[in-house]
């Protein structure tokens, strides 16, 4: 279950690692700052937004990260180039985790892109992202390699099967078009797509078939699941929906996710300790089946119970 025969890739954005056999690394927390509904947005978005805010969202998540062992990017999400040029500009002078740039559309994507290049910063960007729907993706894929993006993030699902298998039909998609560009990256891993909460389960059943096919990193956005949830804030309120937010997170981390989006960087307080333990959980797992301690000697098994990893050093 915890062992793959396929060699696995290990990605490094900014210094972060993540992939490789389950249980190496920590799963990686990528939230989100600047989306629509950000609280760091006091009036219209045009108007700008609170630095200060938004500067303790980075900060808070960094000491999450360095207290818990998880590690956390920023998904910088912008609407238009100028928009990114301005959030690029300010996370990079406040933190100094990896992030992404995060846009629907090709153009601003772009821009944000060739900004990190001429900002010397594609060593902790990575594009999010090459997708399956995108009209134009050739085009994208030799404008993103040309300005020498180097590590990219593959969003495959495929509409008319969305079972594990159209995962994997999307993720070949998108390796074709990469290849009859010519494109090379010095990192690819995969998103595959979540619709609601319990099909995140899915999303994990698929990310284990790209790993053993394909040996990538793999991930999704279950926070994509817990907002679409509303009624569970109408039954439970904050607490109750909260709750089962970070259950889905941990879930997700425990079942193939080498990366979660873990929706709004505001809520990093809770998913950052709840994914923590999930890999803690995952590691000893593997412990078991194979006798094998993470590779990261920041691991959250490591940072969160040392005592525990001493006495299964003796087992």
């Amino acid at each position: 279950m915890f062992q793959f025969e396929t060699k696995q890739n290990v990605c490094e954005v900014g210094g972060v690692k993540f992939g490789g056999q389950p249980g190496e690394y920590p799963t990686v927390c990528c939230a989100s700052i600047f989306q629509k509904g950000d609280r760091v947005f006091e009036g219209k978005r045009k108007e700008g937004f609170d630095e200060k805010r938004a500067e303790e969202l980075l900060k808070t998540q960094d000491k999450l990260s360095e207290e818990t062992g998880v590690p956390g990017m920023a998904d910088i999400v912008a609407n238009t180039g100028k928009e990114f040029v301005t959030f690029i500009d300010f996370v990079t002078s406040v933190s100094k985790m990896p992030f992404c740039i995060d846009a629907w559309v090709m153009k601003p994507k772009l821009e944000g892109a060739a900004h990190c290049a001429e900002k010397g910063l594609l060593d902790r960007m990575f594009y999010n992202s090459l997708t399956v729907w995108e009209q134009d993706l050739e085009t994208e894929i030799r404008e993103i390699s040309q300005i020498g993006v180097k590590h990219v993030l593959l969003v495959s699902f495929d509409q008319e099967d969305q079972m594990p298998s159209g995962r994997i039909t999307g993720t070949q998609k998108l390796l074709d078009a990469i290849e009859k560009v010519g494109a090379q990256f010095e990192s690819i891993f995969v998103d595959t797509s979540v619709m609601n909460g319990p099909a995140t389960a899915i999303c994990g059943i698929a990310n284990r078939m790209i790993k053993e096919k394909w040996g990538f990193p793999t991930g999704s956005a279950p926070s994509n699941g817990s907002y679409m949830w509303k009624k569970a804030r109408e039954m439970w309120g904050f607490k109750g929906w909260s709750a089962s937010d970070a259950a889905l997170e941990a879930l997700s981390a425990y079942l193939y996710h080498d990366m979660i989006f873990s929706g709004p960087m505001a809520g990093a307080s809770r998913i950052m300790p709840a994914v923590a333990m999930a890999d803690a959980f995952l590691a000893t797992a593997v412990f078991s089946e194979t006798k094998r301690l993470p590779v990261d000697p920041n691991h959250p098994l490591y940072k969160l119970f040392p005592e525990f990893v001493d006495q299964l050093k003796t087992l």
